[in-house]
């Protein structure tokens, strides 16, 4: 929701302001423009240090006999210290006649609060009704066969070749095949 800083204008008497002293906001805020008597313009001015993170919709506005009407402050939260700031907004009418200035703060927002919403039923172990059947009926097979391979084509290349290098892999192959079987029969 966004926050609405209220400004009423000829309340008491003509061209009378009620603004109150200060505002505190975290991001971009509404004013609020009640005039309660004959219609008038108004004037609505940021000062330096506010001017540099925000924009007023427009400075001079003219409000209607009776009549509300928002101004938009847009505040770029990205130009805004960790510290927030403070500035001033200047409201003025009867072309300055009627002057009142109002302390702007400009807050740090309070951190978001997540939180999951967990029922009981989490605490529930979970049914499965599909249960995965495994890719090889039995892997030590398959295993044993790939083993037996890489046996073969180590044989072949070394009785091929004939070069004691390719042998020497071959007994490599061997012996790693034979580990292999030891710890699987194990």
């Amino acid at each position: 929701m966004t926050d609405e800083l209220p400004v009423h204008i000829s309340r008491e008497e003509l061209h009378a302001l009620d603004v109150p002293a200060s505002f505190e906001t975290t991001g971009s805020f509404d004013i609020r423009l009640v005039n309660h008597a004959e219609a008038l313009h108004l004037h609505l001015h940021l000062d330096d240090p506010l001017s540099e993170v925000a924009d007023i919709d427009a400075g001079n506005h003219y409000i209607e006999a009776d009549s509300e009407r928002l101004v938009r402050v847009t505040v770029d939260r990205d130009r805004v210290t960790d510290e927030g700031l403070l500035g001033k907004l200047k409201v003025a009418s009867a072309y300055g006649a009627q002057t009142r200035w109002i302390d702007i703060e400009l807050a740090e927002p309070a951190p978001e609060q997540r939180s999951v919403q967990v029922d009981e039923s989490l605490a529930q172990p979970q049914h499965t009704t599909q249960e995965s059947e495994p890719v090889v009926e039995n892997p030590t097979a398959l295993v044993l066969g790939l083993a037996l391979v890489s046996v073969l084509v180590a044989t072949v290349a070394a009785v091929s070749i004939a070069d004691p290098l390719v042998a020497g892999g071959a007994l490599v192959v061997v012996g790693g095949v034979l580990l292999a079987l030891f710890f699987l029969l194990q």
